[in-house]
């Protein structure tokens, strides 16, 4: 029925009408869909011989309500797109810019890679059909229905939901039909659901009829619920925490406190939260995804969709394939995405904070860093952490503000000049852009690009607290542009060093140490068989008959900056790596490689010089 509903309504007069948001007699519709799509007549009709209640037609009309609802900004921004079409669609002048966000409604803050992706969509129709599209609606085809139950859309005639004796545990009551095609009211049963609750649920929590969904032929239930909350705040805030986005690092997070006097200082290093491991897993699966959808392709060219061929059984098995990671992938990048928004709100909680200003996603377009990189940005999944990250901290009664980036990883936090960006600390000459120099000589600031970003981003929003402002369909903070005067106090002053005042004068006898000739850690012998003229130390309980040390040499360095070139041959591996100094701490020789007449000869030089003969 919601497909149906779709196919029917799927153009822009009714799309119009839907969003408009009255009817024809000038009656405000309602906020329900389904409600809506019944006040406009649109109603629909379950298959001939089937018997259903009325709230499974709401059911349908909710789901197809909302549908065509989210249809409206998409409608407009196509429409947009196509009035202020560029010469050059790949690449837009600054004038062309300014025309296509002037005809998108909400354009001037509008991502640009929205607009250049749906640019994009429209140049592959134009090639396909040598002609430009109309609207949305012929550009893409009318949605496919999901099988999901919409039970917010009933009352208490169709499903009910309560909790029992136990707090964790809750009873979900629905009608359900004992046949695939009910023919009459009498084969449609009450069935009980009893379901533990989630531990992030209050006890206290008022729940919601859920969204019943059929994934890999299970029942899963998307519940909400309804709990007070502290209030959320925009201005007023001293400590906050600035986020950053990275590549390597996804994200990089730390405080900053504002003083009285308006002085704004770093509470420590920060933090990074790095995914890798979870990030190269996701680049394999799409790359697999990739490779089997290439094939699946072929198969449809092969076969022209023809179920009889003899290659649509193995169509089959691929596409079967393809739907199992999409599902691996998606949720893996949910699981990522609830992980950085935890981590993301712990660390606010714990240093004290009362606000979360991060990065604005408007400048995160993957342009301009080749192929590879570009795919890697586009496959983060940015904006579903931000939406987590609001969701975590909205518990708390902490805002989440997005501060225009523009300029943060640039200047110095510290007195705003334009930093020197090198490849790392020990290769100042040498041009990259993880490690940053601060060339005023005043100054000199010197950091990982990502830190002194955070840093900017958190001393912008708190002195640009009084510029936040609060989008009305979303809902979310933003901070828009940003004010010169307000800017030239966002500077980060250095953390004076710590003195200790207690009193060290001696009282009492000096403690008595236990005497070591060398750290525990240097103890072992040398090895028997040296890799080269002299023996080398043994790598803690590695043994001694390794020819190779491999652990330190590869290991990830993450933010560290150290770098990892260069080909000199006394350069110390193993420090430069993160490993320490062990494997570049070379022992005397073993007596015994020694020859035994240089032994005795410096053995008689040195009883001589004692002897004081000459």
């Amino acid at each position: 029925m919601a497909a149906a509903l779709l196919a029917t309504h799927w153009r822009a007069t009714d799309v119009d009408i839907l969003a408009s948001g009255v009817d024809a007699r000038g009656r405000v519709l309602p906020s329900n869909a389904w409600m809506a799509l019944r006040r406009l007549d649109w109603s629909v009709t379950p298959a001939e011989g089937l018997r259903v209640n009325d709230r499974i037609v709401r059911m349908a009309q909710e789901q197809a309500g909302r549908t065509l609802r989210a249809a409206k900004w998409r409608a407009d921004l196509t429409a947009g797109v196509l009035e202020s079409w560029p010469a050059d669609p790949s690449r837009r002048t600054p004038q062309e810019w300014d025309a296509v966000r002037g005809a998108v409604p909400g354009g001037a803050h509008l991502p640009s890679s929205v607009i250049t992706a749906r640019t994009r969509q429209v140049v592959a129709f134009r090639r396909c059909h040598d002609r430009m599209p109309s609207d949305v609606f012929e550009l893409e085809a009318t949605p496919r229905s999901a099988r999901i139950l919409l039970l917010s859309a009933c009352d208490g005639q169709q499903a009910t939901i309560s909790r029992g004796d136990d707090p964790g545990r809750a009873l979900l009551r629905l009608q359900l039909p004992t046949r695939p095609d009910p023919r009459c009211y009498q084969d449609w049963v009450w069935v009980a659901c009893p379901f533990t609750l989630p531990p992030t649920i209050p006890p206290g929590a008022l729940l919601h009829l859920p969204t019943l969904r059929v994934r890999h032929e299970a029942l899963r239930a998307d519940l909400a619920y309804t709990h007070a909350v502290p209030k959320v705040q925009r201005t007023g805030h001293t400590i906050a925490l600035g986020l950053d986005w990275g590549l390597n690092t996804l994200l990089t997070a730390g405080p900053v406190h504002m003083h009285d006097n308006g002085k704004i200082t770093a509470l420590g290093a920060g933090g990074a939260f790095r995914a890798n491991g979870v990030m190269a897993k996701q680049h394999r699966l799409r790359r697999e995804s990739e490779r089997i959808r290439t094939k699946v392709d072929h198969y449809n060219r092969l076969s022209t969709h023809c179920d009889d061929h003899p290659l649509a059984s193995k169509r089959a098995v691929l596409t079967d394939e393809l739907e199992r990671l999409s599902s691996r992938r998606s949720n893996l990048n949910d699981a990522l995405a609830w992980s950085a928004a935890r981590w993301t709100v712990d660390q606010a909680i714990t240093a004290g904070a009362t606000a979360i200003y991060i990065e604005d996603l408007r400048s995160m377009e993957a342009r301009g860093m080749g192929r590879t990189l570009n795919t890697r940005l586009s496959q983060q999944v940015r904006g579903k952490i931000v939406d987590r990250i609001r969701h975590l901290a909205g518990e708390v009664g902490m805002p989440v503000v997005s501060v225009p980036a523009r300029g943060t990883s640039r200047h110095c936090p510290r007195c705003l000049v334009p930093l020197r960006h090198r490849k790392a600390p020990d290769r100042p000459t040498a041009p990259g852009w993880k490690w940053a120099l601060c060339p005023n000589t005043g100054c000199g600031w010197q950091g990982d690009r990502d830190t002194g970003a955070w840093q900017r981003i958190a001393a912008r929003g708190l002195t640009h607290q009084a510029k936040t402002l609060t989008d009305r369909a979303t809902g979310a903070m933003v901070i828009h542009n940003v004010v010169d005067a307000l800017e030239a106090g966002a500077m980060v002053a250095p953390t004076p060093a710590e003195t200790r005042r207690e009193d060290r004068s001696k009282t009492g006898p000096t403690r008595r140490k236990a005497t070591r000739p060398a750290p525990r850690r240097r103890r072992a012998p040398s090895p028997a068989s040296p890799m080269g003229r002299a023996g080398q130390r043994p790598e803690g309980h590695a043994h001694t008959d390794r020819k190779a040390l491999p652990r330190a040499a590869h290991r990830h360095q993450g933010a560290t900056t150290i770098s990892t070139g260069g080909a000199s041959r006394h350069r110390p591996r193993g420090a430069a790596l993160g490993a320490g100094f062990h494997l570049h701490a070379h022992a005397s020789p073993p007596r015994w490689l020694r020859p035994a007449s240089e032994t005795i000869s410096r053995r008689i030089a040195q009883l001589t010089r004692d002897a004081g003969v000459g």
